[in-house]
């Protein structure tokens, strides 16, 4: 939220209407829009998150029938991360914890976020901005916080998600501003083969915008032009 706007708008409520239809989850978006604009409004500068969960139940798994959804939306400031991490690049933690395959679910940015709270507690040492997470067939997927890029012979590489994973909105974002770019786009199968061969590596999510990846293991990258230049678009579409 910036100056009392929420931050691409469209993109989160387009996530959220797929999410809920995939899900079953009734949701009123015209209300969901006015309530999260107000809310944008009061908090001023921040971040804003919403929770929308099925509404009351019975005991047991088989949800209530015509119970309404519930709404919660809670604001806080925006988190201050170290000027490096955008500027210099950004370390990778070498996540033991894999991404269960899941296609009904895969992309959805869903309560049940236990994968990556087992993951980010791998780690806690300050060299080390985020982890990266495989799958259990060890495809490269994303990081523990955020979605994850490689750029190879100028061609824009990210992960498949249609088994695991989150699909972001700074991800699709910056593949459409990457489409719009003529750049070349693949989304695939991603392999350690591919990390380690890439010319630059990056990382995204709607908070920060971009972050240079310039090690994991025993590979290094330069921050190169290409992620300098969706870096900049990042922080214009953020205004950061």
């Amino acid at each position: 939220v910036k100056a009392g706007q929420p931050v691409l708008l469209e993109r989160h409520l387009q996530r959220l209407e797929s999410g809920c239809q995939r899900l079953s989850i009734a949701a009123d978006h015209a209300l969901l829009r006015a309530e999260m604009t107000r809310f944008a409004a009061e908090l001023g500068d921040g971040v804003m998150k919403l929770i929308l969960t099925r509404g009351d139940s019975q005991r047991g798994y088989a949800p209530a029938l015509d119970t309404p959804s519930r709404r919660i939306l809670q604001g806080g400031p925006t988190p201050v991360y170290p000027g490096a991490h955008a500027e210099r690049g950004v370390r990778l933690f070498d996540c033991r914890t894999r991404l269960a395959e899941q296609p009904l679910l895969a992309g959805l940015k869903h309560l049940n976020r236990l994968e990556q709270v087992l993951a980010r507690s791998e780690w806690s040492d300050s060299e080390h901005a985020e982890g990266l997470m495989r799958d259990t067939s060890g495809r490269l997927i994303e990081g523990v916080y955020s979605n994850l890029f490689l750029i190879s012979k100028g061609c824009l590489l990210t992960a498949d998600l249609s088994r695991c994973g989150v699909a972001g909105v700074m991800r699709a974002e910056l593949l459409d501003q990457a489409r719009n770019l003529e750049l070349a786009v693949d989304i695939r199968d991603l392999h350690m083969s591919d990390l380690e061969s890439a010319d630059e590596v990056f990382l995204c999510n709607s908070v920060y915008g971009v972050w240079p990846v310039c090690g994991f293991a025993a590979s290094n990258w330069p921050v190169g032009p290409l992620t300098r230049k969706l870096q900049g678009i990042a922080r214009t579409l953020l205004d950061i």
